[in-house]
């Protein structure tokens, strides 16, 4: 069980709670693209990135699901979206500082894919 603070005070939260906060981190984080999306952006931060950019480089995205999973982001305050002023008008995506509070659980995921994989290889080479 975790701990979370009620009225200042410290406790474990009971597994309703757990099941709770888990739903309402899926339901801003779910799906196939948005940890994907933000990891992109996280290891990305010293770039300009741009809608195309995200497109070519992130496998199997069509367009109308990077764009609806970016306003989601956006919506969510997990990435910013900025126009800038060139023609033909760009548009830059960055990783906002709350998006950053993703990173741990993007790390675990990609080192429990990564210790997955191993032994996927290792059973298939048997």
């Amino acid at each position: 069980m975790v701990k979370i603070k009620d009225n200042g005070i410290l406790r474990e939260a009971n597994c309703s709670e757990e099941l709770m906060a888990m739903r309402d981190s899926l339901d801003v984080l779910g799906g196939k693209w948005k940890l994907m999306i933000l990891r992109f952006l996280t290891n990305r931060t010293h770039q300009i990135i741009h809608f195309k950019k995200m497109q070519r480089e992130i496998e199997g995205i069509s367009a109308k699901m990077l764009s609806k999973e970016l306003k989601e982001l956006e919506t969510n305050l997990l990435i910013s979206r900025t126009e800038q002023k060139t023609q033909p008008i760009m548009v830059v995506y960055a990783i906002t500082e709350y998006g950053k509070s993703v990173l741990p659980v993007t790390e675990t995921l990609v080192q429990w894919g990564l210790n997955h994989r191993e032994k996927i290889i290792e059973t298939i080479c048997k």
